[in-house]
């Protein structure tokens, strides 16, 4: 009887120490820099975005907040070193659609998505357009559904690479459009926006911005948008779904996450300034500039749509029975 007092005791105290701990920290937080891990080199589209939040981050936070670009194995070096460091809010990452991807994709990740890290705030979701060449016979999605129908695997498009969020894309159309067309993969998106416009391939899916000056000079064409409302960026532009294919749904999503253990009261100061910083125009502004959106959640909120995106891409892999060797 005494061994069990003893042990509620120690559990009782031990749990008032690390409440206190976690107050203080959220009382004195920040009193020092904080390093943000972005996954992509200085100057893309993603890198922009983070900085864009960090700069205002800083001023919120009355620390700099440091960018830190670590490029590498799709994303997967940043994370681990978000995953290796200290759990006290001075770490932080941009966790992307494509890690949610590279969880079922790569069996051998240094950090598990889903036990490492909590979810802070998301803070953009950027659609996909689908372009073709001038030079295919198709004004719309219903068109080049039926196009492709009638030459099964003669069409083809290009993605950023095997398991990129554009070839899983182009294999959801395929599969609720009742399709073939020939997945062709790159390098990196811009090489397959090069070959569509030279007629090498016939499309591909890529970003508002990657495509958006091509289209104005004719060299391509936009077929549809792949979220499921219309962006405000192109609202002329139909969605995929309303163009004869009901449902579909991709969408891509930029956010930030810490180490799993950080006490919650730094998440959740750090979530509700990211919010208010997500709703000034200037930094609505810039994200609409690659057609992305400002989307602000809850880090409870942010977290469950991590594990809900890394498992329908995991049901979506499997059924299609795509893998990276």
């Amino acid at each position: 009887m005494q061994i069990r007092q003893a042990s509620a005791s120690i559990f009782a105290f031990a749990f008032l120490v690390v409440s206190a701990l976690a107050q203080a920290a959220g009382s004195t937080y920040p009193d020092r820099p904080i390093r943000f891990l972005v996954p992509v080199s200085a100057g893309g589209g993603a890198d922009i975005s983070a900085r864009a939040v960090a700069a205002r981050l800083s001023d919120a936070l009355g620390q700099q907040v440091v960018v830190d670009n670590r490029p590498g194995a799709a994303g997967s070096i940043a994370l681990e070193t978000l995953a290796n460091a200290a759990p006290t809010g001075y770490t932080m990452g941009l966790i992307t659609t494509t890690h949610t991807i590279n969880r079922s994709l790569s069996k051998k990740l240094p950090y598990d998505l889903l036990k490492d890290f909590v979810g802070v705030s998301q803070f953009t979701a950027q659609p996909y357009c689908l372009s073709i060449n001038p030079k295919i016979p198709a004004h719309n999605v219903r068109e080049l559904l039926s196009l492709a129908r009638s030459m099964p695997g003669k069409l083809t498009y290009g993605s950023a690479g095997t398991g990129s969020l554009s070839h899983l894309a182009g294999e959801l159309l395929a599969r609720t459009g009742k399709m073939q067309w020939t997945h062709v993969p790159y390098k990196g998106g811009a090489l397959a926006i090069n070959d569509t416009i030279a007629g090498n391939i016939s499309s591909q899916f890529t970003t508002i911005i990657g495509t958006q000056q091509h289209v104005k000079s004719g060299r391509l064409r936009w077929l549809a948008i792949s979220s499921p409302a219309r962006s405000k960026a192109v609202p002329d532009l139909p969605t995929i779904a309303e163009s004869g294919v009901p449902g579909f749904s991709v969408v891509g999503f930029y956010g930030v996450a810490m180490p799993a253990a950080t006490p919650r009261p730094v998440i959740e100061r750090v979530s509700s300034e990211i919010g208010k910083i997500l709703q000034s125009p200037e930094v609505g502004g810039r994200f609409a500039l690659d057609g992305s959106e400002p989307v602000s959640s809850s880090p409870k909120e942010f977290t469950a749509f991590i594990r809900s995106e890394a498992e329908r891409y995991a049901t979506l892999t499997k059924e299609l029975g795509i893998r990276i060797e």
